[in-house]
């Protein structure tokens, strides 16, 4: 095993051990070292009334406001009366769509882009649940949707993870179709599926994205926080040390690709711009988060990099 995985992980198969792993990282975005959830992902807090009151702000008393709240240190040092504001916390649903179709059980570096979408989306569950946030999920194979309600406490989570272990491991020893789904019945479901005032996250290589599925994004983000994380493999960006020859197949058809020249690895790396462009574009425009995750690189490896 590479030193780089996490324990238990091959980078190819996924077991429940390696997905209960993270449940111990979460405790490093957790408030108040929330920088690096924050950066990463965001914040996830929501302004509407339930559970709990988090301090917000002091400001000069205003006729109306509880006499419970006046803070008497500030009245005191300036003479005037001044109240806390608080804002009440509810619980948000937080939706995770996990891409395992084909084109994600590829890897030519660390390991295949659906075990670390997988891993990804179990830190994000263990996060979110330690933050009494429910949590639910859509898991994509490109041929069967799975729904997962989104559930509290553990159960979300735990739910999550024993289905992504059972799809990823049944697609990874079953023949492909010939045909797989765009990203359309995903994003239909994850639209039928989110409370409105959920966050959703997409984690995907967003290869199946097409332009048409844009206003399926723009629908889901009417009522919800949308995140995009796109899953790519250095291979995908042209980037390679081999020089050669070498038989390429996405396991439905085969090709040969010439890794020794030149223009064949530039225009490699203009396509997955391209798409990285396309991306980006549709996050400006409709208010998302936009990050970028590599198979090259272990997930903690990764995150504690953005936070340096």
């Amino acid at each position: 095993m590479d030193k780089q995985l996490s324990p238990y992980s091959d980078g190819v198969n996924l077991c429940l051990e390696e997905l209960l792993y993270f449940k111990q990282h979460a405790i490093h975005w957790l408030p108040p070292t929330r920088s690096l959830w924050s950066q990463v992902l965001g914040h996830h807090q929501s302004k509407q009334l339930g559970r709990g009151m988090d301090f917000s702000e002091v400001r000069q008393y205003q006729a109306g406001d509880d006499v419970r709240s006046i803070d008497w240190r500030v009245t005191a040092r300036t003479g005037k009366p001044h109240t806390k504001l608080f804002t009440e916390e509810r619980e948000k649903p937080i939706i995770i769509y996990i891409d395992l179709s084909i084109s994600m059980r590829f890897g030519s570096k660390l390991m295949f882009k659906s075990v670390l979408a997988s891993q990804m989306a179990s830190l994000i569950a263990w996060i979110s649940v330690a933050q009494k946030d429910r949590v639910g999920a859509v898991i994509d194979t490109g041929n069967q949707l799975t729904e997962l309600k989104p559930s509290s406490r553990n159960q979300g989570p735990l739910t999550l993870i024993q289905n992504l272990v059972k799809l990823h491991q049944k697609e990874l020893h079953t023949p492909p179709k010939t045909a797989q789904l765009d990203m359309s019945q995903g994003l239909n479901a994850l639209n039928r599926l989110c409370p409105k005032g959920s966050e959703v996250v997409i984690v995907s290589d967003f290869l199946r994205f097409s332009e048409q599925n844009q206003l399926l994004i723009s629908r889901l983000r009417s009522h919800n926080q949308v995140r995009l994380v796109q899953i790519s493999d250095p291979l995908e960006a042209g980037i390679t040390d081999y020089r050669g020859v070498e038989q390429v197949s996405d396991k439905r058809s085969t090709m040969w690709v010439d890794f020794s020249s030149r223009n064949v690895r530039n225009q490699i790396a203009a396509a997955f711009e391209s798409k990285q462009h396309e991306l980006k574009s549709l996050s400006l425009s409709h208010g998302l988060s936009f990050t970028c995750l590599s198979t090259q690189q272990s997930l903690l490896q990764q995150l504690s990099g953005r936070d340096q």
